[in-house]
């Protein structure tokens, strides 16, 4: 009948893969068709049946990109501006521990921030802020413009009467701690330290940070 076949209870089998005869109820089928002893056996090497993988990830759902930096304030320490009359010339050195600033780059200082006025108050919480200004730098040994609009170029290192650059700019075993600038306009005496506190030093024109 078709379809039936014997049990080999007593039959021999050749060994596809050593040729050697082997009781036919032990023989195995493997993966490639090969009918082998059981002993024989070799199951399928994983690595020809790879695991598919796509590309990896390149970017977060719903990211929030950090803003460009944008220049903005720096905080001076106490009295930061000290006046210096040379022959002909007079200079203010600003103290500003490890500034980083460039050479010849424009920087603006100004006074202490003051609110001015009350906000209007309303609905919208923007109304319920207070007018905020920048208070001027009181005038040090006669030198009135500190707080002028367009700031000032600035030169690196603290400069003397001489006008000679008394540290050594831009080494990285002394973080630049002095910048200087000529005022335009000139010192009384000359070494005088004053501006009291919360003066800063920053670009002619602000930003918005994270806005």
């Amino acid at each position: 009948m078709a379809g039936v076949f014997a049990k080999g209870k007593r039959s021999m089998a050749i060994s596809d893969r050593s040729g050697m005869a082997f009781p036919y109820r032990e023989m195995v089928r493997e993966w490639n068709g090969f009918l082998v002893h059981y002993s024989e056996y070799e199951p399928k090497q994983p690595q020809l049946d790879p695991r598919f993988h796509g590309g990896d990830p390149q970017a977060l759902r719903n990211a929030r990109p950090q803003p460009a930096s944008v220049d903005s304030l720096i905080l001076l320490p106490n009295n930061p501006f000290t006046t210096v009359k040379a022959a002909v010339v007079s200079y203010v050195n600003v103290y500003s521990p490890d500034h980083q600033r460039k050479n010849l780059s424009t920087v603006r200082l100004r006074g202490a921030p003051l609110a001015t006025s009350a906000g209007p108050g309303g609905a919208d919480p923007a109304d319920n802020r207070n007018m905020q200004q920048f208070a001027t730098i009181p005038t040090i040994d006669g030198i009135t413009n500190l707080s002028q609009s367009a700031g000032f170029t600035i030169g690196l290192g603290k400069i003397d009467s001489a006008s000679n650059i008394t540290t050594a700019p831009g080494t990285l075993t002394s973080p630049e701690n002095w910048f200087y600038f000529d005022p335009g306009q000139i010192a009384t005496t000359g070494g005088v330290t004053a501006g009291g506190q919360s003066n800063s030093a920053g670009p002619v024109t602000l930003g918005v940070v994270n806005g």
